[in-house]
């Protein structure tokens, strides 16, 4: 398999010089500052992934003030306990988004998130602790246990949050392809488990996350 040295050379005459890229290259969070970050942030996070998905992310940005405040903040605990009353307020609340199902999914995510929070301390330290190595088990787990967090909806909630993450975007899976180390769109868990392992080889060999692998890789393909 092709080296991450060979990549990002790729990448940095693609980008303007290696200074240009390493510039480029965000660092993830280190443990211990994810898991200080108050549970609610996760749930707002996870929420607003998952009410961008197949909307304009511009009009979900510019609402999202409205939706802290339907909210209350987005408490965790608060929101395990959505009641029909609360349910019904919100589909008519027009500081969100009014999407019946993406709405339910904030319960069903706050049961989830209290539910990490009674096992491990907070859902934050669940997190936080994930090893990168083994960061396909956590999109797995994500899509079973939680709501609505499939396809690239964990990617990105994971990313924003600052969780050493990798991204299949059009780009990351076109360098994969390119590279040999993937056939088609990573769906299955054996192809999952094939960028895993192309990704762990390349932090080995280079000592750097998953993050700046994965733009690393895009950056060889797009702009």
């Amino acid at each position: 398999m092709i080296t991450l040295t060979s990549l990002f050379e790729h990448a940095a005459r693609r980008k303007g010089g290696k200074t240009a890229l390493e510039a480029l290259l965000p660092a993830p969070l280190a443990p211990k500052q994810l898991a200080a970050i108050p549970d609610d942030r996760w749930l707002a996070m996870m929420s607003k992934c998952i009410f961008n998905a197949g909307f304009n992310w511009k009009v979900v940005d510019k609402k999202w003030p409205g939706f802290e405040e339907a909210f209350a903040g987005f408490n965790p605990t608060r929101w395990k306990y959505m009641s029909d009353e609360d349910f019904e307020k919100l589909l008519k609340d027009t500081r969100i988004i009014r999407h019946a199902k993406k709405i339910l999914a904030v319960r069903d995510n706050a049961t989830f998130l209290c539910d990490l929070a009674e096992a491990h301390g907070s859902a934050a330290k669940f997190f936080a602790d994930w090893p990168s190595e083994e960061y396909v088990d956590l999109l797995i787990l994500l899509k079973k246990r939680a709501s609505r967090m499939g396809g690239n909806s964990a990617q990105y909630f994971l990313r924003f949050m600052g969780k050493d993450s990798f991204i299949l975007s059009r780009d990351v899976i076109a360098a994969l392809k390119r590279e040999g180390v993937i056939n088609t769109e990573p769906k299955s868990q054996r192809d999952l488990k094939l960028v895993q392992q192309a990704f762990n080889q390349w932090h080995e060999e280079s000592g750097r996350s998953l993050t700046q692998i994965s733009k690393i890789l895009a950056f060889t393909v797009g702009a």
